[in-house]
């Protein structure tokens, strides 16, 4: 099995790799930052490349976003994230990208048989993912629904609204006065937190919401 592994820290990085190694795993390269990553996985083209969060070259997420561009060009390259740090809104955009990846917080691995495991898993295809990251995320709150305040004709209206009717051609539609769909119109407005403003149309922000919903 041929890996790569990216990370800044010479020695954790040289470590690991001879950890690796060790249990007959072949280390194809290792490099310090997210662009010599790449380079490797795009020359290598290792079953799993392994990387840090944060490294150069700007020594924020660019690990990250090199393992969020592999799994896009190639998605054949397992890519297990070990790190001291945890990115929830990241890990998001990378668990959800399919099997093949894992990330792992290097403090809590406490045995070389769970890294070695992790690896396998990965590079078949499977998933390694902390437990501890697992709980960050169940726990995480799912943004509420604007729309989940409206009632079933409240909803009818902003839908007629998003195919572009006029309060007008609603009220024909449902058969009803105009005066009454304009009562919907300013209560789905009032619930959806849209106040009379100068520079912003309501009616375009409700239909937005509704799309985006």
């Amino acid at each position: 099995m041929r890996i790569v592994i990216a990370d800044d820290a010479v020695l954790f990085r040289e470590g690991l790799a001879s950890l690796l190694s060790s249990a007959g795993f072949s280390v194809v390269g290792c490099t310090g930052d997210a662009v010599g990553l790449l380079d490797l996985v795009r020359g290598e083209h290792p079953d799993v490349a392994i990387a840090d969060i944060r490294m150069p070259p700007d020594g924020e997420l660019a690990g990250l976003r090199a393992a969020l561009e592999i799994r896009r060009e190639l998605p054949g390259t397992g890519v297990l994230v070990l790190s001291q740090h945890v990115e929830l809104r990241h890990a998001v955009d990378l668990l959800t990208n399919g099997g093949g990846v894992g990330y792992l917080l290097k403090e809590r691995v406490v045995r070389s048989e769970e890294l070695f495991d992790a690896v396998r898993r990965v590079a078949t295809g499977g998933s390694a993912i902390d437990p501890e990251i697992v709980s960050l995320l169940l726990r995480r709150r799912r943004a509420p629904d604007p729309l989940e305040r409206l009632t079933p004709r409240e909803r009818e209206v902003l839908a007629l609204m998003a195919e572009g009717r006029s309060n007008q051609a609603i009220a024909r539609r449902l058969a009803v006065e105009t005066r009454t769909v304009e009562g919907v119109v300013g209560t789905i407005f009032g619930k959806l937190a849209f106040e009379p403003a100068a520079d912003d149309h309501r009616r375009v922000l409700a239909v937005l919401a509704y799309l985006r919903a």
